[in-house]
């Protein structure tokens, strides 16, 4: 049999298919492996591409075949198992192949960068050095120091076991190196620390047990549980206790969470709880943070790896267990380019793995719950909340006829003292940043609109900006109406810098916090305010959605949400959905601790009948009419959607070219429903009109037999060079 001679490849970018490749001689004994990475010329210039498979044919013209450039890797970064899971998730998504895969590597790897080294930096003792007398350093006593650890150690040492033993001595260092007694080497990475518990877990209550105890007994085969807890019932308990299981078998633990905010505290949990390494992996951290991260998780030498949604593609050898808190959260779903959605990849690759699957959440996916209903997953109760705590009161604040006052109504006014005076913490919840949504001008009615988008621009006032939230775009906060040259300019409605500014004003000697992604844009500001509450030093808080999941705040007691209003109005679906999660998630901030928590919402609905339902009768029971109302309706999950979204500066083709697919999608399968084409909820945006078309199925399987075939062709379309289109499977927002 020949040796093989063809190498396949996938490049990065919206390139569909692969590329063949011919081994140049100097290369012809090398032992090719899939995920390699290569250097390949690629039109007039060169691009990098990963190894798909090798073979000995070609179903294009070998002589007309180019020769690799380079090999960048001597052992491939993706397995043939992870290659395999990415290549069914392109699929699924129907995404190129390439993209998918350079996704799943870390920045610089993306970019052909050689690896970084696992080993920490260190110094070994040069043969001069050894020879050095101790004594003749009497007047150098750091240098006398560090010699004499290196001399008695006879090893290369680290910057941290010198820093133990002789204080930080950077200065030192560079001396001991320049003289010559020193040299700088790259030490061998730290195996992987065996598990070994180092404090005694709590006791867990009688659900928490069996939670365990149920979902323990699916380690070591496909398992997947959902793990509905009320808000404080002790869920993060649950996810410790199975991962100690999880480290006893040997296994590697992946933990996903839809906020950055939420993972020092697991972090800090886990090393109280457990003498074993995690990492992070997150947008927050630098490059090459996060690639020694990845390295260390891919090489098996660390067992717990926190992150969030881009997390699913780590290369783990040894994954035994698969965690998503707060897996309701639409943060889970990727929005932009490769939209994928890490919770149900977390299915797939718990099932390829044969590993044990947990879905967290106080207030569940209605996909999930429909999957319960199925038999699919099975359901652990957390019926109550841990210790004494008591579940907090709900109540609405009916503000359709009242003033307000930078969003208060007197009787939150009230209440807010009343709390405060008690010496207790106050949360109120407000999910639009800046100062106001919009301004207008008092003379002629001029609204501070965005030029490129059908949206207002949001007064920033601390920054004096205009910003459109949309697509970027900022101006200085005009002096005057551009339209009518009036000066008065008057902010409409609220965002959490007004608020904050309406509560210095009532509240002076009470301090203030608010976060939001403004203020906590700097690395580690978020954990500083964190622990400023945790500590009491703060009163009042104002938060966007950064502050309502996962947070654990004992001295909260009232909780104010100030608007959630536009989640009953919604053109979207699922906004009612959202609305009732994010009031149960907020609520779930108050009385977590000994004192009782209350809960007022604002509204000018306060009759609406599925405020009413989720007030009156909690989550449970709004999510049970929800899912009734999506059946009749035959909406997600009991059918299957995919969107195709089009846009262009010319305002009529992505229209034409949406009725164009639609007319193809018709041909190729009457068992797929085509709704379209219409105008995006914003159909302007970023200076390009937006329209979409939507297909919706009985079957997943019909509707990926359809996309496998239709999104092949969309390229053959006349119209299809003068649009920029994407294709969404399984979509969470219609904008």
């Amino acid at each position: 049999m020949s040796s093989p001679s063809i190498l396949r490849v996938v490049l990065a970018g919206p390139l569909r298919g692969y590329f063949d490749y011919t081994i140049p001689p100097e290369l012809s004994q090398f032992e090719w492996q899939p995920g390699l990475r290569l250097r390949v010329p690629f039109g007039r210039s060169s691009r990098y591409a990963i190894l798909l498979e090798v073979d000995e044919t070609s179903r294009f013209d070998r002589q007309k075949l180019k020769a690799i450039e380079a090999v960048v890797d001597s052992i491939p970064l993706l397995s043939a198992h992870d290659i395999e899971f990415l290549t069914w998730t392109a699929n699924y998504y129907q995404h190129p192949l390439g993209d998918v895969l350079f996704t799943a590597l870390p920045t610089r790897l993306r970019r052909g960068e050689e690896p970084l080294k696992l080993g920490q930096s260190g110094w070994q003792l040069t043969t001069t050095g050894a020879a050095v007398e101790i004594d003749s350093l009497k007047r150098a006593p750091k240098q006398r120091a560090v010699m004499e650890l290196f001399q008695q150690s006879g090893d290369a040492l680290g910057r941290e076991e010198v820093s133990a033993c002789c204080g930080k001595s950077q200065a030192t260092m560079r001396n001991l190196v320049k003289r010559g007694w020193l040299v700088c080497c790259e030490l061998p990475p730290q195996p992987a620390q065996k598990y070994q518990p180092s404090e005694l877990p709590p006791p867990l209550n009688s659900a928490q047990q069996n939670a365990v105890t149920q979902a323990g007994k699916g380690l070591g085969s496909f398992n997947c549980f959902l793990l509905d807890g009320v808000t404080g019932s002790g869920k993060t308990e649950v996810y410790l206790s199975l991962i100690e299981q999880a480290l006893q078998q040997g296994k590697q633990v992946l933990m996903l969470v839809p906020e950055i905010g939420l993972t020092p505290q697991l972090v800090q949990r886990l090393e109280q709880r457990l003498s074993t390494e995690s990492v992070l992996l997150h947008s927050g951290l630098s490059n090459g943070e996060r690639e020694r991260s990845w390295h260390r998780a891919a090489s098996g030498l660390v067992r717990v790896v926190i992150g969030t949604r881009s997390s699913i593609f780590t290369p783990m050898p040894d994954l035994g267990l698969i965690i998503v808190d707060e897996e309701h959260d639409a943060s889970f779903k990727q929005q932009q380019g490769f939209r994928y959605s890490a919770r149900d990849l977390a299915v797939v690759r718990a099932q390829r793995e044969q590993a044990l699957l947990l879905l967290g959440s106080a207030t569940p996916s209605l996909e999930s719950l429909y999957n319960v209903e199925r038999g699919r997953y099975q359901r652990l109760e957390l019926p109550e909340r841990a210790g004494v705590a008591k579940p907090p009161k709900l109540g609405l604040i009916d503000v359709s006829n009242i003033r307000l006052d930078g969003g208060l109504s007197p009787q939150l006014k009230t209440v807010i003292h009343d709390t405060l005076a008690r010496g207790e913490q106050v949360m109120l919840f407000l999910n639009r940043r800046g100062y106001a949504p919009v301004i207008t001008c008092h003379g002629c009615g001029w609204l501070s609109s965005c030029q490129h988008c059908d949206a207002h621009m949001t007064l920033h006032f601390d920054d004096g900006l205009l910003w459109c939230h949309h697509c970027g775009q900022q101006h200085r906060k005009p002096h005057h109406c551009p339209d009518c040259g009036h000066t008065e300019l008057r902010p409409l409605g609220q965002g959490t810098e007004r608020l904050e500014e309406v509560l210095k004003q009532h509240f002076p000697d009470s301090p203030l916090l608010r976060i939001d992604r403004d203020n906590t844009r700097q690395k580690g500001s978020l954990e500083k305010m964190l622990s400023a509450i945790e500590s009491g030093q703060c009163s009042l808080l104002i938060g966007t959605q950064m502050l309502a999941k996962g947070h654990h705040f004992p001295n909260v007691t009232l909780v104010g949400i100030i608007d959630m209003d536009q989640g009953l109005f919604s053109a979207d679906y699922r906004a009612a959905e959202r609305m009732a999660q994010m009031v149960m998630q907020v609520a779930g901030r108050a009385g977590r601790a000994e004192k009782l928590g209350r809960v007022l919402i604002q509204t000018r609905h306060p009759d609406h009948p599925l405020l009413q339902l989720l007030i009156q009768k909690g989550y449970a029971a709004f999510a049970a009419e929800s899912l009734q109302e999506r059946r009749a309706c035959e909406l997600p999950p009991f059918s299957y959607q995919a969107l195709l979204r089009a846009e262009s500066t010319d305002s009529e083709v992505p229209r034409l070219f949406l009725e164009q697919a639609a007319k193809q999608a018709h041909q190729l399968s009457s068992q797929v429903e085509v709704l379209g084409p219409i105008p995006a909820p914003m159909e302007r945006r970023a200076g390009k009109t937006r329209a979409q078309l939507l297909l919706q199925a009985d079957s997943r399987v019909l509707l990926q037999r359809l996309l496998s075939q239709w999104v092949m062709q969309l390229n053959t379309l006349k119209l299809s060079r003068r649009v920029r289109w994407s294709i969404d499977v399984d979509p969470q927002e219609m904008i």
